[in-house]
């Protein structure tokens, strides 16, 4: 079946194993780096997942054994790529944050629902074709009360975070800040390219 970016009351995925000698990923940044040369080249292909944020967002149970069986779900997934200032884009599978979080301008772009055991993006499907954006600049004591309440996912709506569903965006900052991609320092920057490659991959849980 080709994959078709989900659409409201339409079924999402099908039943079925990976395919033999098809690569597995344990980790969001594993899956990007896994998809990034297929999806530049417009190829298709397909990935085990066994862990990371992507696969807690679609309830993958991370079990290796399972993906050579017909209970295995083989489910498309957009994945992104992203630019810091003048450098190459590089993909990810779940998530950018950009900034700091205890000062200035936070921004996450979501592919994903959750960052760690943070609920960041409640409404976040990872195959919708669209990124969720979810952008803060707080006070301080605006900042812990977001903090306390990520894990459960209330810390929206708020009158200092904005939230927008995107498929491509600039973030330009006063000042360079750190940016971490699907988990990892990616640098610092002052001007973020970002976009979202719809049904770009195949993951199997």
């Amino acid at each position: 079946m080709a994959p078709v970016t989900i659409r409201r009351g339409q079924t999402w995925g099908e039943a079925g194993p990976l395919a033999p000698g098809a690569p597995i990923a344990s980790s969001d940044a594993e899956l990007a780096t896994l998809v990034r040369a297929a999806v530049l080249a417009g190829r298709p292909v397909e990935v085990g997942l066994l862990g990371g944020d992507l696969c807690r967002t679609v309830a993958g149970p991370g079990d290796r054994a399972r993906l050579s069986t017909a209970e295995a779900q083989r489910l498309p997934v957009d994945i992104g790529f992203v630019a810091l200032d003048d450098e190459a884009e590089r993909a990810f599978a779940a998530h950018v944050v950009i900034g700091r979080l205890w000062r200035g301008r936070l921004v996450a772009a979501m592919n994903a629902q959750f960052i760690g055991r943070f609920d960041v993006a409640p409404r976040s499907h990872p195959n919708d074709g669209r990124l969720d954006v979810v952008d803060a600049n707080l006070r301080v004591p605006d900042r812990v009360k977001a903090w306390r309440r990520l894990p459960t996912g209330l810390h929206v709506p708020h009158p200092g975070i904005t939230e927008r569903r995107v498929t491509e965006l600039v973030v330009e900052l006063d000042r360079a800040a750190p940016v971490h991609v699907d988990g990892f320092g990616a640098g610092l920057a002052r001007r973020v390219r970002l976009r979202l490659v719809p049904d770009a991959a195949t993951v199997v849980i």
